[in-house]
């Protein structure tokens, strides 16, 4: 389906190798815009331009290889990003690290590592990219947190305190880039089948389809979502059609967090 709903618009999307991020960048692209993909991983980032430009190609795709933590890294990915297509529209943050520690055993050079890359480096992006996004007039930052921002389990203290933080983060920025034509918003994705799980997985002597049987007790609908299927709902985060939506927290989580 392609309904051209980013005709003639110019987004940045972090975390773009592989997963929502990929995913986003092609739908993105489809729906019209140009696309600037930032990721640590440059070898997935090619490899996600690559398989984009198959099915598209006459795609406006860039990359940048960054580590979203480096604040020079983000500056100069915007500049990229505006010299290449005159400005920038869209910045969807979708980077992030994860650690697996218990709450009590969690050194604080854990605790720092996560707050580089899930709050700072996101906080890089967002100024990095706020003169641009001011300059539209039709600026939308879209961050991605998590559906464990909202609701608790074991074993992934830091990840979610910080993806917890990005909430509270997303609704001061609605207010402050308000009068400035800027809407941020937030989308908590549930459990997602992702290139990163299916690569645990694997480590682990697990099969794809082993996987997917273990997740029917963490949503109502009772299974994993595909990429594609949290991209959606960023791009109309993204889009004219949220034009009223600003401050918000989307899930989209199959309803976990009602279970």
């Amino acid at each position: 389906m392609n309904t051209n709903r980013l005709a003639g618009r110019t987004a940045l999307i972090t975390g773009a190798g592989a997963g929502i991020g990929a995913a986003a960048a092609a739908i993105f692209s489809r729906e019209g815009a140009a696309v600037l993909m930032v990721d640590a991983n440059t070898q997935a980032l090619e490899s996600t331009r690559a398989l984009i430009q198959q099915t598209q190609p006459h795609a406006r795709l860039a990359c940048v290889g960054a580590d979203v933590a480096d604040e020079a890294a983000a500056l100069a990915a915007v500049a990229h990003c505006v010299a290449l297509w005159g400005g920038l529209d869209i910045l969807v943050n979708n980077a992030a690290m994860r650690n697996y520690s218990a709450a009590a055993d969690a050194t604080p050079a854990e605790w720092q590592a996560m707050v580089n890359v899930n709050l700072v480096g996101m906080s890089n992006y967002c100024r990095a990219a706020l003169p641009a996004l001011r300059h539209s007039g039709i600026g939308s930052i879209v961050n991605v947190s998590s559906c464990y921002a909202v609701t608790g389990r074991k074993g992934m203290a830091l990840y979610d305190a910080t993806k917890a933080a990005q909430l509270a983060y997303t609704r001061t920025l609605a207010f402050e880039e308000a009068p400035c034509g800027v809407r941020a918003n937030a989308i908590c994705p549930g459990s997602t089948l992702t290139d990163f799980h299916l690569g645990r997985a694997s480590s682990a002597g697990k099969s794809a389809d082993q996987l997917r049987t273990e997740r029917k007790d963490t949503s109502l609908v009772g299974r994993w979502a595909d990429p594609a299927e949290i991209a959606w709902p960023i791009l109309w985060l993204a889009s004219d059609e949220a034009s009223f939506i600003t401050g918000t927290t989307l899930m989209v989580d199959g309803g976990l967090h009602i279970m």
